[in-house]
């Protein structure tokens, strides 16, 4: 096993240079990184769909064209937020003066998943480069086309010092994590992450932790059911429903839940066809995750899709009816094109049923009744969400992005991933 300890202390050392705090140094590597990607585009999708089967026009949005957008975002306003901002001064203390100085925290090791390999690796990366820190990024083994291409676009752009791509199996990532990074951001599983803060907790190195969990689309008995059906299928089925995000299961008011039901299986019909063909929808990543979800069809009666094909990963988007809280399929985060759902009568029932497990990473409400939605969004504790939509609380700069509890610590995209690479230092100078 490869000894990292050689990389960390060159990029600890080109650190203390300075150099990665100049605002036009962090401008420039951001602007190399966004002309790769603009120049390699088509690379770029051919590697994630030799990976993931994803389709063009998904993989221009969601992982290109979210990761420009950052970019962009990130190079207009570089040079306000990394400012030193003085701020008011208690009268006791006299004339002096008190400062806000915002500081990279240096060495930085990104962990990246396979879901949305471009974007999950590049947009955290893109944050510590903001901030003026050097990085390290260890993408997915489960996505090698698409991690030998990150490797390609940082490691022959950037001396190995300032950014560095590793590639490797989990024996890689255990060693990293070995190292005495200064901050760790890590994308993945709850079970991982609690892995990584272990690792972390070593050497008291702060850490983001963007994981995952069981998040709920609750639909009440007013809600637009057309829209619903349309914006949960979406949120759900787009990418085999291998996105963190994605809605988990559905809560349906029990006068609502046949004729939703109906209409996300006219959604699918409308969007994928009757029978959706192998080659043009996203595979499951392996054949373990496969086993894994090809068991949860089993729970429950099927009411649409369950169609299956090993050899090429595919699982058609599903939905299951006669789910309970006790089955399979609702002990874990799916991760996968399947949809579970269950009924409430009460808003308080599907309150209480959410609050009585782990905190979910995103949570979706559909209703008009403002009631509702304030008592759903006071009283559970949730990474983000949206009412009447699904995923897109996740695509704006303005809204930090992130978990709690189970689903993750600390948040990122817009400012919030400059801030989140960054240690806000306060002087006083009398």
């Amino acid at each position: 096993m490869e000894n990292y300890q050689e990389l960390v202390q060159k990029q600890k050392s080109f650190f203390r240079s300075g150099k990665t705090k100049e605002t036009a140094f962090r401008k420039q590597a951001l602007t190399t990184i966004k002309e790769y990607m603009t120049s390699h585009q088509q690379d770029i999708i051919d590697a994630v769909k030799a990976d993931l089967n994803k389709p063009e026009e998904e993989t221009n949005r969601a992982e290109i064209g979210l990761v420009l957008a950052e970019i962009d975002f990130m190079l207009e306003n570089l040079d306000t937020w990394s400012a030193t901002q003085e701020v008011p001064t208690p009268k006791t203390h006299g004339e002096a003066k008190s400062f806000i100085q915002p500081e990279p925290y240096g060495s930085t090791l990104v962990i990246s998943p396979w879901n949305y390999p471009v974007q999950l690796a590049v947009a955290p990366l893109v944050g510590a480069i903001a901030a003026g820190n050097t990085a390290v990024l260890k993408p997915s083994e489960l996505t090698p086309n698409t991690s030998s291409l990150l490797a390609g676009m940082i490691n022959e752009n950037f001396k190995e010092e300032y950014i560095h791509v590793v590639e490797g199996e989990v024996e890689t990532s255990t060693a990293l994590l070995k190292e005495n990074f200064d901050y760790i951001f890590f994308t993945g599983s709850t079970g991982v992450g609690r892995i990584v803060a272990e690792a972390a907790a070593k050497t008291l190195t702060p850490t983001t932790l963007e994981l995952g969990g069981k998040s709920p689309a609750i639909v009440h008995k007013d809600a637009d059911l057309d829209q619903a059906a349309a914006r949960i299928a979406g949120g759900k089925f787009m990418n085999a429903g291998q996105t963190c995000v994605a809605p988990d299961y559905v809560l349906a008011h029990s006068d609502v839940k046949e004729a939703l039901m109906q209409k996300i299986k006219e959604v699918k019909t409308n969007t994928y066809g009757d029978v959706v063909p192998a080659d043009t929808y996203p595979h499951v990543v392996s054949g373990k995750h496969f086993d894994r979800l090809k068991n949860f069809l089993d729970n429950g009666e099927l009411y649409m899709g369950g169609r299956t094909d090993k050899e090429n990963l595919f699982i058609e988007p599903t939905l299951l009816d006669q789910i309970t809280w006790e089955d399979d399929v609702m002990q874990d985060e799916i991760f996968g094109p399947i949809l579970p759902v269950l009924t409430f009568d009460e808003v308080s029932e599907a309150v209480e049923a959410v609050m009585d497990r782990p905190k979910p990473l995103a949570l979706y409400l559909f209703t008009k009744d403002e009631e509702v939605q304030n008592d759903v969004f006071t009283n559970i504790s949730f990474g983000g969400g949206a009412i009447n939509d699904t995923i897109n609380h996740m695509t704006t700069h303005y809204l930090p992005f992130g978990g709690v509890g189970n689903s993750g610590m600390g948040a990122y995209h817009g400012k919030a991933s400059f801030d989140t690479f960054t240690h806000f230092k306060s002087v006083l100078k009398r």
